[in-house]
């Protein structure tokens, strides 16, 4: 597995956060429009928290909450686990294993600048898979 460093993998990223007081709705239409599984929440500039497709799933879905009512600080993980930009993807993976977590925030000076996920550990791996695939979906359709 390459050792990439943190900064190379979140260097393109467009970081997408949401305030602390936004409802869990905003929230997952957020998530939806830019097809990501986790939001690093802000208040002001700053990481307070991480509002994951788990969170929505069994702290707002399976506590019968009202998304609409309901505001990311509530049901969100306070204080989440972080990862600086210097370090590596291994690292990041050790604290995701460690925490059974998969979406790790990047911050540098408190400030969220990313968001990792096991995705990012096997990203050009799974590129080739990709690839792979649409291979041997175009040539089973030549052969059919």
């Amino acid at each position: 597995m390459p050792n990439r460093p943190i900064r190379e993998i979140v260097r393109n990223q467009r970081v997408v956060t949401v305030p602390r007081t936004a409802s869990v709705r905003t929230a997952a239409h957020m998530m939806r429009e830019y097809r990501i599984g986790a939001l690093p929440v802000v208040d002001g500039e700053r990481l307070v928290g991480i509002f994951t497709e788990r969170d929505a799933l069994f702290r707002v879905l399976a506590g019968r909450l009202d998304p609409d009512r309901t505001q990311v600080d509530e049901v969100m993980t306070c204080d989440p686990t972080t990862i600086g930009p210097d370090r590596t993807i291994v690292d990041a993976l050790h604290y995701m294993h460690d925490g059974g977590f998969r979406h790790l925030p990047v911050v540098e000076r408190g400030r969220p600048i990313g968001m990792v996920s096991i995705r990012d550990a096997v990203g050009p791996e799974l590129a080739r898979f990709e690839h792979e695939v649409h291979d041997m979906e175009a040539i089973a359709e030549i052969l059919a």
